[in-house]
């Protein structure tokens, strides 16, 4: 089975909207979600600096409308039906909640930008953060971790867990690393996700939800709450929901791709992140991240070589 994933926030970069919105018909596609959801996605995909993309009521609607492009894109390249299941890492789950047919892309895109906004809002009641551990024993580094008050926000796997709480706290774990790990390194987000620090976020995702019309997934969706297949649309909205408040499995979601005998991964724009963590953690499973459409072909090839 391919598994087509889609990458969370913090995988923005500069510019990295610029080829895509050179494809025919992109820059149109992606000027009317900017007029439906009220923000400039051509020119913070294109022109906007790190600083300006690190804004989470910006980064999050960026994020999802580049995997809907390329999500398009792939289509078109590999053929609908390439794919047996999907998943998205946080923001992630929304465009896979829109390629699984759960929401159309103008419900993610709305839906995105009401969580952006409300997540923004719920940043800054409290100078919050995220680091990175690398490696070292989970048991032990979570144990460090709730010692300083701190979330394992994202368990991801392959060694790697997103600690966060606030600016005090993160600085305590970057200057007292837990006992075996490598390295702890800042990241580059405004606000603890996945924590009780978002909870004041819930209330309005919630008011947002009950305005969708959700359709159950047409392919396997795996939901990163716990890496369950999820079968309805109204849990899978209700996830998307109560997500923005609990951690992250990424871990859970690879077992489940393993157990479902996952023969290739593509990762959608701006991609490079989970395929990173797959090559770890599901060795010998062959993956293609979608950093710009001169990877379509690779990704083409992929499906055509091991799609079942």
């Amino acid at each position: 089975m391919l598994v087509l994933v889609a990458p969370g926030q913090g995988a923005q970069t500069p510019g990295f909207l610029t080829p895509w919105l050179e494809l025919p018909g992109a820059a149109d596609r992606v000027a009317g979600w900017s007029d439906a959801i009220g923000l400039d996605l051509a020119h913070y995909g294109t022109k906007a600096d790190a600083d300006e993309i690190r804004d989470t009521a910006v980064a999050q609607p960026l994020l999802v409308a580049a995997g809907l492009l390329a999500a398009a894109e792939l289509t078109s390249k590999a053929g609908p039906g390439a794919f047996g299941a999907v998943a998205g890492h946080s923001v992630g789950e929304i465009t896979a909640a829109a390629y699984a047919g759960v929401l159309s892309d103008k419900d993610a895109l709305s839906f995105v930008r009401t969580r952006g906004l409300a997540m923004a809002e719920a940043a800054a009641i409290t100078e919050t953060g995220m680091a990175a551990v690398l490696g070292g024993d989970p048991d032990v580094v979570v144990a460090h971790l709730e010692k300083l008050g701190l979330t394992p926000a994202n368990v991801n796997g392959a060694g790697q867990i997103v600690a966060a709480g606030t600016a005090e706290q993160i600085a305590a774990l970057v200057a007292e690393k837990p006992e075996g790990s490598m390295k702890v390194v800042a990241l580059k987000v405004a606000g603890a996700f996945h924590t009780h620090h978002m909870a004041p976020a819930v209330a309005g995702l919630e008011q947002a939800a009950a305005a969708l019309s959700p359709a159950d997934p047409a392919l396997t969706y795996v939901s990163n709450k716990d890496g369950q297949v999820v079968t309805t649309g109204a849990d899978v909205v209700a996830r998307l929901v109560g997500q923005v408040a609990n951690p992250v499995r990424w871990d859970l979601c690879m077992e489940t791709f393993a157990a479902l005998g996952v023969t290739g991964i593509v990762e959608l724009s701006p991609g490079g992140t989970l395929t990173g963590l797959a090559k770890r953690a599901l060795k010998g499973v062959p993956s293609v991240a979608l950093k710009t459409p001169d990877d379509l072909d690779k990704a083409a090839a992929l499906v055509s070589e091991h799609a079942v």
